[in-house]
Order: C-alpha cells, then sequence, then structure tokens
C-alpha cells in the first residue's frame, strides 16, 4: 500500500495587513485543492493562526493528530514567532506556502520566516503560487509524501537473516547512521532456528497454496518437494515478520540458501514486506523506501550488462540489463504466463520466479553507507521489453544518456551493485526525502 499523508493545513496572517481578511477563504480553498489529491488525510485548522495563542492551539492540535507535515499559506505578511510557536508544539516539517500579491507581503514574510527556519535547523519548503495551482499542490504531496515516509521509517525494523556476503562490503549495515539519519533498527535473526522453524511447517497444509500457485503461473520447472519447501520458509518467514514487526527483511541467501528463499521474497513482496538478497539491509532499506513511495512490489537488481546498440540507434542512450536471480513480486510481470517455476541458477536447487519485467518509467535506487552516513544514488529511465536474456527478472532500461558516461557516474561517485527499482517516477520525493534524513543525494544531469 502506499504511503499515506497526514498534512496538517492552516492559514497565517497579521490582522493589520492587506489580504489578512482572506485567510478563511485561503485556507478552505487550498483544503479544497489537496482533497482532489489521492493520499492526503487532510487535518485543517479551524481558523487561520493570528495571534500567538492560537498559534500553539493549532500546533497542539496539530501534535495530537500526529501530522507527517504542516502546510501554512500566508495571506498577508505575518510576525514570524507565529508559526514558530505553531512549530514549537508539532515540529513537523513545514510547506511555507507564499500566495500572489504585491501588497499582501505573503512572500516576504515567507522569505522572513525562512531566515529563522534555517538558523533553527527547522526543515522546510518554500511554495509561491495560487492555492489551486498543480504544479505547487504536486510539488507540496511530493514533500508531504517524503515527510511521511520518513515518519514511517523512523519506526521501521529490517530483519537481517544471516549476515551479509562475504566479499560485498558495500552491503555493510551502518547500524548506528541508520539509526540517526533514517530512525531504522535492525533486527538480527539467526539461521538455524530460522530453518528449524521452516521444517517444523506442516506441507501437508500447503498443497492447496501450491496447487493454487501452479495454475497461476505459465510453467514449473521446479521438483515438488523444492516447491514445498519454499512455501515452508515464505509461511516460517510471514510469521517471523509478524512477530518482530518487521518492515523489510534481507536474507543472507548467497551462496547455500540460494533458491530455497527467492518464493518466499516474491511472495511477500505482493503483502507489502520487501526482502533484499545477500544480506543487503542497505538494499532492504531501499526497496522499503520505493515500495512505500509507489505502493507496490519493486525490482532487486544487480546492474548486469548494456544491450549493444544497432547502427541507427541514439547515441545519447544506452540501454543496461538488471536482474536478480528470480525474486520479483508476480505482479512486476506484464504476463502471468510468463512466469516460471525453476530452480535457482549456480546451485541448481529450490525455486524461482523466473519472468522478463514489464516495459514502464522507472526510477532506479542506490543506497550505500559512507563513514559518516549514507549517500543514496538515483537514475530514471525507461523500461522496455526484454526476452530472457538472464535467468532471473531481467528488467531492461533504456537511459538518456552515453554509456560510458553513465559507467563513469556510477564509478566517480562510488556505488554499490545492487539497484533497487520502483515504476513511476519518483525523484523529487526521493530528493525530499534525502534532504529531511541528511542522506546524500546523487544523481546525473538529465536523469
Amino acid at each position: 500500500m502506499q504511503e499515506r499523508i497526514r498534512l496538517g493545513l492552516t492559514a497565517v496572517a497579521s490582522p493589520l495587513e492587506v489580504g489578512a481578511g482572506e485567510a478563511p477563504q485561503l485556507l478552505a480553498r487550498l483544503g479544497a485543492a489537496f482533497a482532489a489529491l489521492e493520499g492526503i488525510d487532510l487535518c485543517p485548522s479551524r481558523a487561520p493562526v493570528t495571534t500567538a495563542d492560537k498559534a500553539a492551539e493549532v500546533g497542539c492540535y496539530f501534535a495530537g493528530e500526529r501530522v507527517d507535515a504542516v502546510c501554512a499559506i500566508g495571506a498577508s505578511w505575518f510576525e514570524d514567532y507565529l508559526l514558530l510557536d505553531l512549530l514549537e508544539e508539532c515540529p513537523a516539517p513545514l510547506i511555507a506556502w507564499a500566495r500572489p500579491g504585491m501588497e499582501t507581503g505573503s512572500l516576504c514574510g515567507m522569505q522572513q520566516l525562512g531566515f529563522m527556519l534555517r538558523a533553527l535547523g527547522h526543515p522546510h519548503h518554500l511554495l509561491f503560487a495560487a492555492p489551486e495551482d498543480d504544479a505547487a499542490l504536486a510539488e507540496a504531496r511530493s514533500y508531504a509524501l517524503a515527510a511521511a515516509l520518513r515518519q514511517r521509517l523512523r519506526r521501521a525494523r529490517i530483519g537481517l537473516l544471516g549476515h551479509r556476503v562475504a566479499g560485498m562490503t558495500e552491503t555493510t549495515a551502518h547500524e548506528l547512521a541508520l539509526r540517526q539519519l533514517f530512525g531504522s533498527r535492525v533486527v538480527h535473526l539467526d539461521v538455524p532456528n530460522f530453518l528449524t522453524r521452516a521444517a517444523q511447517v506442516v506441507p501437508e497444509k500447503l498443497t492447496p497454496q501450491s496447487e493454487h500457485l501452479c495454475s497461476a503461473v505459465g510453467q514449473v520447472a521446479a521438483a515438488p518437494d523444492a516447491l514445498l519447501e519454499s512455501l515452508q520458509v515464505a509461511a516460517a518467514l510471514r510469521e517471523v515478520v509478524h512477530e518482530e514487526g518487521l518492515a523489510a527483511v534481507a536474507v543472507g541467501c548467497y551462496p547455500h540458501l540460494m533458491g530455497k528463499v527467492c518464493l518466499a521474497a516474491s511472495l511477500l513482496a505482493e503483502e507489502g514486506v520487501p526482502v533484499a538478497c545477500e544480506g543487503d539491509v542497505n538494499g532492504a532499506l531501499g526497496m522499503l523506501i520505493l515500495t512505500r513511495l509507489c505502493g507496490a512490489p519493486v525490482h532487486n537488481t544487480d546492474l548486469l550488462d548494456p544491450i549493444p546498440q544497432d547502427d541507427q540507434a541514439d547515441v545519447n542512450q544506452c540501454d543496461i540489463v538488471f536482474s536478480h536471480c528470480g525474486s520479483g513480486g508476480f505482479s512486476l510481470v506484464a504476463d502471468p504466463t510468463q512466469i516460471k517455476l525453476a530452480p535457482v541458477r549456480l546451485m541448481n536447487q529450490g525455486c524461482c520466479c523466473l519472468f522478463p519485467a514489464r516495459p514502464g518509467q522507472v526510477t532506479l535506487l542506490n543506497l550505500v553507507p559512507t563513514l559518516r552516513g549514507y549517500r543514496m544514488g538515483v537514475l530514471y529511465g525507461e523500461a522496455v521489453e526484454t526476452e530472457m536474456v538472464f535467468p532471473g527478472n531481467p528488467l531492461r532500461v533504456r537511459f538518456n544518456a552515453q554509456l560510458q558516461a553513465l559507467l563513469d557516474w556510477i564509478a566517480q561517485q562510488g556505488l554499490g551493485h545492487h539497484w533497487m527499482a520502483a515504476y513511476g517516477d519518483w525523484r523529487v520525493a526521493l530528493r525530499h526525502l534525502c534532504a529531511l534524513t541528511s542522506c546524500e543525494y546523487l544523481t546525473v544531469d538529465g536523469l
């Protein structure tokens, strides 16, 4: 499910100023405009903020409603302490909405407030537009969505089943930085205990699920006992997620658990719980971020290989294939009959979900630790149709960039090899999220 936003909404004015009398109407107009957008639960104040007492009252109301962000539209110039007193009671990120009007001083007041917010280190975003402006509303929604996601991440627990893969140092979780920047906590899970638990799931109870699964895909090449074992693992992992209150999981699958947890990842993705491969807690967090933004399963991939261009191709475009071994949610395929349940590559065991990824716009995210925190690399492209060029869930992405320039940027930024991909354009929300969490945001011009 896509993250819902609880947005506190008010208007602010100084009674002496031109335009102050329009504050109630502006509050109503902006409220109606936000109400027309999806995914927003509005918490409007009953009246505009015009005094310090009213500011504190509205701030307490917003705090009680546990809003993710506050949007305040300036009807006129106003004393900066009005919104500062409000934020003292409810320290949520602020959307400072200035409205046009030469004599109102609305923009002047919001600019004045910005000095104080910057000095105090309070997160805020300035907008200047009429209440019904579509572009401004979309920008406000993206900022509020990032603020809502930040709130959920601060309560998120990420399970680590086993350990990260030897030789994949960039997947190491920087637990202190995770806690400080995102608020997320790592829950360590013991592999032997988990496998014992999975083995205790009665196979006969899983037969109906197995039969339904086989009827829902195009081909089954996995052995029946391997399929049942994978469903036992899925059932056990689902129980652990519930008991521990996990928002995402990273599994140290390579090499011994390869093929044994892939189907569980596919099934749990459809239930809103992303599962990352190779013990990559950072990747699990990246998947969780994208899952909450788009409200659907996301891809967990390696950057593998470019597709050679033909002589007629645009030299300023390149196609790159991303994939892992076959742990994608079923909704990531265009046609379920393309899904093949088969043993995992390399180890030739277990049950993976093999299919080519469906086309569409995609945002790719790469989250890696630094010595002081985290940095996020973000790319945007167009997923195009592809054949099964890799035994997994190949995602062929077309970028508006020269291949070598793109690879040079990735190398220069020191990004890792795990890329998470969500359908849709989520660059604005990710940029806001990084600003709200002090995570370094990296992208390529034009992407």
